[in-house]
């Protein structure tokens, strides 16, 4: 059993990186390590040892682009966490767990209707839990949204830290697409979160992925992690793409209806790209996030009977059965997950806002 500390240890944005309208002049964000002090555990709360916690583009987004958070800085960012509890509640003290990115209030309507992961009243790690977040040596949370790890076999805790919400979010995607066996799929985007998408609605049973994204390398890389075809669509049109998918479905003999698109780049190409794909029956579900505006003639929804999805995080409650298609092998996860030193954050920052890694980057503490 870890000693418990007498203080946390963590990594906090002190400052956005913020742009001045008028000059245009840009101002760095700022991360420094601080002390911080060990809080009082309310009744059901635990404390987290982190083992690791992951990069995600939300937090670049929190630290570069000017996303605001709940709580305001100084702000210790990460919510893609693994761990240990410490302290607190008996029955979890010594247990490896993840912390849900998303944990809702479960007693509100959107709670008790089966869309808690957009609880209104929700708390989040690096965003409106405090001062406290992944980045971090602990962490207090609830005990009641805890997902235990247990049989990890040879998996590192820290890597499973990615399943936070890399993973789970896909998960959640999928759910909210209603993806059934003999589905066909689109996913657009296999970076940090679309490579978990692309095996997930493989393990689910998807007929057929289709995976499209500008780098030709990590396309080639999901041949053999669920992607049966991968478009490159480096210098195309949507319209290239769509006669491409065209020529795809009659070589293949597949439905021109019934598609699921999922859009994980967050960019105005990729959110483009799967607007011109959506047709008859299908669906886009958007899980990529950015701040631009994207023009869509809305009535096409109308004639295509066709929709347009929002999703957001993942139920705490689906997390074991994401956990369990990892720990089982049908969702890869080694190939995709490389680890730091928490000390390294600043210069891990810079290199993931500047081009998205080919592996998650999984943070761990070195205080």
């Amino acid at each position: 059993m870890a000693e418990l500390p007498d203080k946390i240890m963590a990594w906090q944005m002190a400052a956005p990186t913020r742009r001045d309208k008028a000059t245009g002049e840009i101002t760095p964000g700022q991360l420094v390590k601080v002390e911080l002090p060990l809080p009082a555990l309310e009744p059901q709360e635990v404390l987290v040892e982190v083992a690791g916690c992951g990069v995600c583009h939300t937090d670049l987004g929190y630290f570069y682009d000017g996303v605001p958070t709940v709580n305001p800085p100084p702000l210790t960012l990460g919510h893609e966490i693994a761990g240990t509890v410490v302290a607190g509640t008996q029955a979890w003290v010594g247990k490896e767990v993840l912390i849900p990115a998303v944990m809702p209030c479960r007693q509100c309507h959107l709670c008790k209707t089966g869309r808690g992961n957009r609880c209104l009243q929700q708390k989040m790690p690096g965003n409106s839990l405090g001062a406290y977040g992944g980045f971090a040596s602990h962490i207090p949370v609830p005990a009641i949204d805890l997902c235990e790890i247990k049989d990890r076999g040879d998996f590192p805790l820290a890597h499973l830290a990615v399943v936070a919400d890399a993973a789970t979010t896909p998960y959640q995607a999928a759910r909210r697409a209603d993806v059934q066996i003999g589905d066909n799929v689109v996913v657009i985007g296999v970076g940090g979160v679309g490579q978990y998408m692309v095996q997930i609605a493989k393990a689910i049973g998807a007929a057929t992925v289709v995976a499209v994204d500008i780098d030709a390398e990590r396309l080639e890389k999901m041949r053999s992690y669920g992607a049966d075809v991968v478009i490159d669509a480096t210098d195309k049109s949507p319209r290239d793409i769509a006669g491409e998918l065209k020529a795809l479905r009659k070589q293949r003999g597949l439905p021109t209806h019934g598609w699921k698109i999922f859009e994980a780049t967050g960019t105005r190409p990729g959110q483009e790209l799967g607007l011109a794909l959506l047709s008859f029956t299908g669906k886009l579900v958007i899980i990529g996030f950015g701040m631009h505006k994207v023009e869509y003639a809305i009535s096409r929804l109308m004639a295509f009977d066709a929709e347009i999805i929002g999703t957001w995080g993942c139920l705490p409650e689906y997390y074991p059965h994401v956990l369990s298609l990892v720990l089982s092998g049908k969702v890869a996860l080694s190939p995709f997950v490389q680890t730091r030193p928490m000390s390294q954050i600043a210069a891990v920052f810079e290199e993931a806002h500047t081009r998205s890694p080919e592996q998650r980057i999984v943070l761990e503490p070195d205080f």
